[in-house]
Parts: C-alpha cells; sequence; structure tokens
C-alpha cells in the first residue's frame, strides 16, 4: 500500500467538493465551488478531463443514474446529462431560491430523489420529468437521501437529527420507520459540521445500512428492527466521520476522519487497511469503483484523490462476488437455537424471494439472499453478530465483556491536530505544543503573569504527558529504541540553577500519567529567590508496572505504592494526590468501574478510597481539584461531582454539584464544556460548539458558568434559597474540616451570618404560610445565637406565641453547648480514630527474667515482690472540726502495728445507710467528732555499754516454754469473738473492722 500508486489532481477552488462513479466504472465525476463539474476517465488519469460549466453557482451534489448523471447546485437547480458527456440534456426540476443538497438515482434508474433546503424531498420520475411524489415529515432541510438496493426503501437524513425511512412500493410512500438521536442535528448550514455525510449507506444484500453517528461512531441498522445492531471501532480511529462509503459487493467499509482514509471489514468489523500518507484537509466525499479495485476522495482544497489497488491481492477482492467455486460460496445464517428446539429446525428456512421491483446491478444477483456471509477465506473473518453474541433470545452466550475499557488519559491534554495540542491545560496556565516534524515547540503560559513568568523551550525528546503544579511543570516521554522513559521536572522558581531534574524508568517500563503537586506560593516565582521555603512540592508518575511512584520536588525518591487495578488518570492538589483507577474488568452492564483513591503526600497513607458515580454507559472525562482543595470529577454526560468532606478518613462522599444539560444557556444550543477548573461557585470551562469534542487553536478564552446544585424544587422564591443554602453549607463544612485545632476564622463567622439571613427569610416564609415545623426545622440551622433572636421576632411578628416558646428553647439548648469547641472535638475525634497501632510493650533489654531455665538453676527460687501483702503504715488524718458535716466513705482500716497484734480504732463507729438510694456506707449525721488515740510514749533508749543481765543458769535449756504447754483450745482471739459478735456482745463494726478482729 505505498502511495506511489496513489493520482493526485487538483480539479477545484478550495471548498466542498463532490465525487461520484458511474455505474460502469467508465468515469469519475466531481463538482466544486468553482460552479464546474469535471469528467475524469478511470483508465486515463493523466488525461484532462472534460468539463460542464452549466451551474450559475457552487455543485454541491453529484450523482448517477444507468446512462445519466445529474448535478445539484446552489442555484437551485438539478441538470441532467449523459454517461461521460458534458453537454446538457435536460432540467430535472428547480427549487425557489435554496441550494439543493442531495440527489440519488434509485438502483433501476427510474426514480431521482432531490432534497434542499426546503422541508419536502422530491420524487421525480427520470424519464417523464414530472415529480411523483412529496415527502413530508422532517421539521428541517434534508441534507442526505440514499436507497436501498431493492429500491423498496428510502432513507432520508436530515439537520434535524432524524433519519427517516419511507416505504416506496406503493403509489403514495408511506413513512416506516423515525430513527431519532442517531446523527447530529445542525442548524448552521455554513459550518463545516453541515457538510460531514450523514446519509445512511445501504449494504448491499439490504439488510441493513451504515450510519455516522453524532458521538463519532460507526454503527449498522438492522432492517428487521431498525435498532443498532454492531459498531465499527478502533483506537487509530478517531474524531468525526466525515464521508463513508461501501463496496460494490459488501465486503468493504471506508471510512474517513481527522484527516485520515480507513478501510473495513464488514464481516467482523474490524480494521483492516489504513491509507499510510497524512492529509492535509478534510475528506468531503468517498466511492468505491465499481468495476475496479480503486478508492477515490475529495477534499476541501478541491483535490481528487485516486487509490489504485488500496485491497491487497492476498485478501478479497472489492468487486467480485466469487474467486473460485470452492472458495466462495453464499452461506445462510442459521437462526440460533433455542432450549425447545428440534434438531431440524434451523435446517428448514425458507429461503426468502427479493422484493418487487428488485434490479440487478453489474452482476449483484448472486447477493438476492438476504441472509449471506461471503467466505472467501474459508471463514476466517466470520465473526458472529453482537446481537447473537448477547443472546438474541435472551440468554448469554459469553460471559465476557462488551462495555469497551476507558484507556488511561492525562487531565486537561488534548490529541495531536493540525501539528499543536495542550498537553495541559488547568486553573495555573497552559502548556502547547506544535509539532515542528524533528522535534516539539513547548510554550507554557500562566493566567496570573505576575506570580509566574512564561517560558518556552525546544523539545528533543517529544513529550507527550505534561502536568503543570502549583511548584512546576513536570513533563514525561515514552520509551523508544534503547532510551528509556524517563520525566523531567522544571520548577518555576528556585535558589539554585541545578533545580531541574529528570527521573529514568527501567528499560521498556511506560509512563502512563503523571501529577505535579504542592501548596501555592507565598510569593512571586518569576524571580529566583530562597524566600520561599515551602519546597518544590512534589511529583508522582504512574507507570505500566502497576505502580504509583512518589518523588519531592528536588527528585527526592520516596517510595512506589502498588495500584489494585488498571490506572485511568490522576491529578495533584497541594497536599495528596487522587488516582482513578479500574478495579476489576468493566461490567456487561456499561459501567467503567472506576475507584477513586486519595493519598496523602505527607504520609503516604489513604485518605480515601470511593467508587466514582460514573453512570452506565458514559466515561469519565476530567477529573481536578476545586479552589478549596476537594476532589472534582466530570463524565461524559455532562454532570460534575464533588467530595467536600475529603479530610475526615474514609468519610468521603460524592455529592453532584452540577448537572449542565440543565444550565438556562444550553437551552435550544447545541454545546458542550470541556472542564479547567473549579473556583467557589463558578464552574470555568471552555464552550464547545457542535460536535466539537476539545478545544482547537486558537487557545480560546476561558468562560465562568455559575454552579447550581441540581435540586428539583421548583418555588420560584423558596427554591434557590434552599439551593444556595445547601451549597454554601457544602463550602463551609470544606472550610470548617480545614480548622485543625482552631475553632474559627473570620471568614467562616461572616459567611455564617450571610448564610443566617437567608434562612431568617425561609423562617419568615414559612410562618407567612403557617408552615410551623418547617419554621422550627430552619430554627436548628441557625448557626449564632443572635439569629435566634431574630428567628423569634419572626415568630412574634405573627403572634405564633408556641413557636416562639419552642424557638427559645431551641437557643437556650445551642448557648448550653458550644458548637465551635464541639465541632473541633469531634475533628479530634474522627482523628484519633486513625492514630497509629503502638507496637506492644515488651521489658526493657537490661531486666533479667525471673522464670528459671529448666535444668540449669537448682538454687531456691528468687523471692517474689508482692505489693499487695507488704505491711502499709498508717497515714495520718486530719482531725476535722466539731461543727463539720460531711460524707465520708467507712471502708478503712488500721494496718497493725509492728508487734503483729491488731487493735480497734478508737474513733466512732459507722453503719451502711440502708436508705441511701446507692446503698453507700456513710457516717452518722450530727455524729460527734472522732477522738485520736494519744501518741505512744517515747521509747526509751538502752544503754550498750550496760552490763547485761547473766541468763537463768539454773534453768533447763530443753525444757518446753510454758506458754507452749498448754493444753489445746478454741483460740481466744477468734472463736471468742465470733461468739461475741453472734450474740451482739461486740459493737458494730464497719467491714474491713471486722475482718481484722476476725483475722
Amino acid at each position: 500500500m505505498s502511495s506511489t500508486n496513489v493520482a493526485i489532481n487538483g480539479g477545484h477552488s478550495p471548498g466542498y467538493t463532490a465525487l461520484a462513479f458511474s455505474r460502469n466504472g467508465a468515469y469519475c465525476y466531481t463538482g466544486g465551488d468553482d460552479c464546474i463539474v469535471r469528467i475524469w476517465k478511470t483508465d486515463a488519469p493523466d488525461e484532462e478531463p472534460a468539463i460542464a460549466p452549466d451551474s450559475g453557482e457552487a455543485i454541491t451534489v453529484v450523482a448517477t443514474g444507468n446512462d445519466t448523471w445529474y448535478s445539484g447546485s446552489k442555484d437551485s437547480d438539478v441538470r441532467q446529462y449523459r454517461s461521460g458527456s458534458g453537454e446538457f440534456d435536460a432540467l430535472v426540476t428547480s427549487v425557489a431560491g435554496v441550494s439543493i443538497r442531495s440527489i440519488a438515482v434509485d438502483p433501476a434508474g427510474k426514480r431521482v430523489a432531490v432534497s434542499s433546503d426546503e422541508l419536502e424531498v422530491k420524487i421525480i420520475d427520470a424519464e417523464e420529468i414530472e415529480v411523483l411524489a412529496m415527502l413530508h415529515g422532517h421539521k428541517d432541510c434534508v441534507r442526505r437521501v440514499s436507497w436501498d438496493p431493492s429500491g423498496s426503501f428510502l432513507t432520508t437524513s436530515g439537520a434535524d437529527g432524524t433519519i427517516i425511512v419511507w416505504d416506496m412500493t406503493q403509489q403514495d410512500p408511506r413513512q416506516v420507520k423515525v430513527l431519532d438521536g442517531i446523527i447530529p442535528a445542525v442548524k448552521d448550514k455554513d459550518s463545516v459540521e453541515f457538510a460531514h455525510d450523514c446519509s445512511a449507506v445501504w449494504h448491499s444484500s439490504g439488510q441493513y445500512f451504515v450510519v455516522a453517528t453524532r458521538t463519532h461512531e460507526i454503527i449498522t441498522i438492522s432492517r428487521e428492527t431498525w435498532t443498532k445492531s454492531s459498531t465499527f471501532s478502533d483506537d487509530s480511529s478517531s474524531g468525526a466521520i466525515t464521508a463513508l462509503a461501501l463496496s460494490v459487493n459488501g465486503v468493504y467499509l471506508a471510512s474517513a476522519s481527522n484527516k485520515s482514509v480507513h478501510i473495513w471489514s464488514t464481516q467482523n468489523r474490524r480494521l483492516l487497511f489504513k491509507f499510510p500518507d497524512p492529509l492535509s484537509e478534510m475528506v468531503t466525499q468517498l466511492a468505491f469503483s465499481p468495476t475496479k479495485n480503486l478508492l477515490a476522495w475529495t477534499d476541501y482544497s478541491g483535490t481528487l484523490y485516486r487509490w489504485s489497488d488500496p485491497i491487497p491481492a492476498s485478501s478479497p477482492s472489492p468487486v467480485k462476488s466469487s474467486i473460485t467455486a470452492s472458495a466462495t460460496r453464499p452461506i445462510r445464517r442459521q437462526a440460533t437455537p433455542t432450549l425447545f428446539d428440534d434438531d431440524d429446525t434451523t435446517g428448514n428456512n425458507n429461503d426468502k424471494g427479493k422484493a418487487g421491483g428488485d434490479v440487478d446491478m453489474d452482476g449483484l444477483n448472486d447477493f438476492e439472499n438476504e441472509d449471506w456471509i461471503l467466505d472467501d477465506i474459508g471463514g476466517g473473518l466470520n465473526d458472529e453478530p453482537e446481537e447473537e453474541r448477547a443472546g438474541v433470545t435472551g440468554f448469554v452466550k459469553e460471559m465476557v465483556s462488551v462495555t469497551k475499557a476507558q484507556p488511561a488519559f492525562q487531565p486537561g491534554s488534548t490529541p495531536m491536530e493540525h501539528k499543536k495540542r495542550y498537553l495541559a491545560y488547568n486553573m495555573i496556565g497552559v502548556i502547547e505544543v506544535t509539532d515542528q516534524d524533528t522535534h516539539h515547540i513547548v510554550n507554557v503560559e500562566f493566567h496570573d503573569r505576575s506570580a509566574r513568568k512564561a517560558y518556552h523551550f525546544t523539545d528533543h525528546f517529544k513529550y507527550d504527558l505534561a502536568a503543570l503544579g502549583e511548584r512546576g511543570a513536570l513533563y514525561a516521554c515514552q520509551p523508544e529504541s534503547e532510551h528509556p522513559a524517563h520525566v523531567t521536572y522544571k520548577p518555576y522558581g528556585n535558589w539554585a540553577t541545578q533545580g531541574e531534574w529528570t527521573y529514568e524508568l527501567d528499560d521498556g517500563v511506560k509512563v502512563l500519567g503523571v501529577a505535579a503537586g504542592g501548596p501555592p506560593p507565598t510569593k512571586s516565582l518569576r524571580m529566583l529567590s530562597d524566600g520561599d521555603m515551602q519546597g518544590n512540592g512534589n511529583v508522582v508518575v504512574a507507570t505500566s508496572d502497576n505502580e504509583l511512584t512518589f518523588l519531592t520536588g528536588t527528585g527526592i525518591e520516596r517510595c512506589s505504592v502498588a495500584l489494585d487495578g488498571d490506572f485511568v488518570s490522576m491529578v495533584a492538589g497541594p497536599e495528596w494526590v487522587f488516582v482513578v483507577q479500574r478495579d476489576g474488568a468493566t461490567t456487561m452492564d456499561g459501567s467503567q468501574n472506576l475507584t477513586g483513591t486519595l493519598y496523602d503526600f505527607e504520609d503516604l497513607c489513604v485518605l480515601q478510597n470511593r467508587k466514582l458515580p460514573i453512570r452506565k454507559g458514559h466515561t469519565l472525562q476530567w477529573l481536578g481539584i476545586s479552589e478549596e482543595g476537594a476532589p472534582t470529577v466530570y463524565d461524559s454526560a455532562g454532570v460534575m461531582y464533588l467530595m467536600p468532606r475529603f479530610r475526615i478518613p474514609l468519610r468521603g462522599t460524592w455529592v453532584r454539584i452540577l448537572d449542565t444539560n440543565k444550565l438556562e444557556r444550553k437551552v435550544g444550543k447545541d454545546e458542550s464544556y470541556w472542564p479547567v477548573g473549579l473556583s467557589g461557585d463558578t464552574f470555568m470551562c471552555l464552550i464547545l460548539k457542535g460536535r466539537q469534542e476539545h478545544p482547537s487553536f486558537p487557545r480560546p478564552l476561558i468562560q465562568e458558568l455559575p454552579v447550581r446544585l441540581p435540586f428539583r424544587r421548583k418555588d420560584p422564591k423558596e427554591g434557590p434559597l434552599e439551593e444556595h443554602i445547601a451549597r454554601e453549607s457544602m463550602n463551609l463544612l470544606i472550610g470548617h474540616d480545614a480548622l485543625g485545632d482552631d475553632l474559627a476564622t473570620d471568614d467562616i463567622l461572616k459567611r455564617e451570618l450571610a448564610l443566617d439571613k437567608e434562612l431568617i427569610q425561609l423562617i419568615q416564609n414559612a410562618c407567612k404560610n403557617d408552615k410551623l415545623p418547617r419554621a422550627l426545622e430552619l430554627t436548628r440551622m441557625l448557626h449564632h445565637t443572635a439569629s435566634f433572636d431574630m428567628a423569634m421576632k419572626v415568630a412574634a411578628f405573627y403572634h405564633l406565641v408556641g413557636l416562639q416558646e419552642k424557638m427559645e428553647a431551641l437557643k437556650d439548648d445551642r448557648e448550653d453547648s458550644d458548637r465551635l469547641a464541639h465541632g473541633r472535638d469531634k475533628r479530634r475525634r474522627w482523628a484519633r480514630d486513625y492514630d497509629a497501632v503502638p507496637p506492644p510493650r515488651l521489658p526493657p533489654a537490661d531486666v533479667v527474667s525471673s522464670r528459671t531455665k529448666a535444668f540449669q538453676d537448682f538454687g531456691p527460687p528468687p523471692s517474689v515482690y508482692r505489693p499487695g501483702l507488704t505491711r502499709a503504715t498508717p497515714a495520718p488524718t486530719a482531725k476535722p472540726a466539731h461543727n463539720e458535716r460531711e460524707y465520708q466513705m467507712d471502708d478503712e482500716y488500721t494496718t497493725p502495728p509492728p508487734e503483729g497484734k491488731r487493735k480497734r480504732i478508737e474513733e466512732d463507729l459507722s453503719y451502711r445507710d440502708s436508705t441511701s438510694p446507692d446503698g453507700v456506707k456513710r457516717r452518722v449525721l450530727d455524729a460527734p467528732p472522732t477522738e485520736t488515740m494519744p501518741p505512744p510514749p517515747p521509747k526509751q533508749k538502752s544503754n550498750p555499754f550496760a552490763k547485761k543481765t547473766a541468763p537463768d543458769t539454773a534453768r533447763n535449756p530443753f525444757a518446753r516454754n510454758a506458754e507452749h504447754n498448754k493444753s489445746l483450745h478454741k483460740s481466744e482471739s477468734f472463736f471468742d469473738k465470733v461468739d461475741a459478735v453472734e450474740t451482739g456482745k461486740l459493737k458494730r463494726l464497719s467491714l474491713y473492722e471486722l475482718i481484722f478482729a476476725l483475722y
């Protein structure tokens, strides 16, 4: 597929250029803005073409019949010519002062369908030149018309975004189906999008047609159900589809998008071939030759391209219906068997005949079977249709995901278009790239030019990923040949000239995403300065090794964190990085299954881990941070979500803060919004017109749209107030969570006071309408105690005494509890819930264990220190005053004296007060004060030098002591006292005194 077999002829002036092949393939007709139709011979590409200069204005359409060809132009006329001739033959029709938009001749060549800027479509007899019918049904002009191969159906594609299928078998045509929402609605007839091919291109089998959708997809619509049956998709094909064409045998589909031409297989809907050379202009029309292996197209420069042999000889021919008798055969697609089908059910399907009026086109009668598969290479290209893979009978045949996984992307970046792209576009600035073939020119500009200085540099590595942070810009390139991938960080301001650094990855490892974070600068970074001591921020790199690499702003590698799933995107803030990954695979019902994780820069721990609220069938379009530092996401449905309580670990929730589909400015407009950032109550974005997917050059201005919570209350007075109160309360929660140990700030107190004024308005309206429970609920939402006084005055004004008393009770409760201190305690409690778990407490290393080792220590066991069994010394107690009354616990006891004898303390006895509700022992009221024991006499000092008394030598040292010779009897120190207690002879004792008296 070399570009040497492409013939290029510049036949027309720049502008929309039309194209058509004659039915015998001998001629190719082109018409352009120069009001001329040129007739090219396909066998002689270098020969000067004949011309048809009869049109007074630009040519808009060229169509062919059996022996004729037709032209339509902006001069409102449709002209007829003989095949291969430029001589005017007849005027087919005219319209009143509007442009002709489309002409289609039925397969028999007898009827001509003509559409214009009028709402009607004319059906004209090609032989009699008379109008046969007028088709009414579109609300705007009809851009394209097309016939099915049998001539039984006509499809009309309108500027109102609808496709109408007409039954043309009767004398009066009737509508069969209206398909809405497939093609885009285009109002501006002078726009480039209006010239895109939106026609329904019928397959030669007549069982379906192919159409380019408003979402830039190529789909097939089944004739049986008039619903989508399959999709042509490939990563290399992106952007708006500008032209479509089917080969004459229906094996190949050609499409043009993003200034490139692709060829697909209609059997398995896979991309097979691509035109190797880049195109300079948008393709306006495509056409396969009906007799040769030739593909032709025209572009906006008025140039005709003829690509010879686009299909290799090893592939099936785009023209022939069969190659050999054994290799190619029509095969009937059998019905999918069910659980209750007999074995021979699927084999007894009767062949369906062709509908009336079918016409053979250049030997296409071999395709008269409705259900067919062209088996040119032995079934190698055959795949089951999507409806059979999904189970048309309700049973799933294969448990596989049919949802295409969203690839990784960098927030704020765009693809390369016209050799220019945006690498980053956020609230800080813009990184623009210009492709110079051998290198790139990178231009960095900032919105606030007083804080940072713009710069540019020559990029020889061709960086394809970048992040613009508060402290610096980060760039990344992919591995190429022997050079590994690397990232480069360029700080905005640094005290040393070595502030820029590069970090290389391992061989073969790719960079999937980058993020640069850090606190905002406290002073201007335009000049090199060492005054700002907050560092150069933080850097995060996502790699194909399924990990996140954390580095400091000076290039110090901190750690690599493993990801739980496939990386999708990430963005960094002053304190954290928000990473989106796919939790497993996509689901069969259209969910991307994305999870967002918030990592703290300081501790490298997970603050939040929540599923993303992306609707089924939609994808993540953008993620960023708000001005308050909260994570924000935006999906393809135009809905924005915010996580306000992100500072509370693992307690964050997603709040839907904006639905762009409900904006007032979008009513009646075909536009979308490309997010840039979120600043308070303002959505910063770029407005895209029509089906534009990303901003182009020159750089558009950032637009400010108001953020409105998608509330459903329609009350004109209370609805806006409730929405603003809810939105401002959410912003105040973000501010309170950032206070830490502080109670409040002046800004927060002012905002709370302003919020109370709006609550007072709602309270007044509730009192006025006699909605007292609502008024009381609004009163609970007040912040300041002075606001409660205002609410009570409102209730008093409406003579609502009961409500006023309840408001006063709420005020008393608020005064009793400090609201700000309670909030601080709650933040501290949440922080303590996630404190680090301390390690187990082990004995010091110098303490020797008292446990003996078996068979090694045979000495006596070491003494064990038991604090509970040591003797306690009596603590001195102060003598209370006589007039003092006190409730004193009487569960006290006196430790025994050193002699070992137990003496009761001479003090008043207490008794247990049985009437006390808690049953605690208390001293008798009005009891006389206890007398303390007299101090013991001083101990006589002995003379150590005095003569000792001689021992009694007459005494037998082996005789028993008289005290030990006593007979055994009951102990006086125990049993006598027990008897005394039982007979009541002993005074009532306290619990401890009784225990020591007995022992």
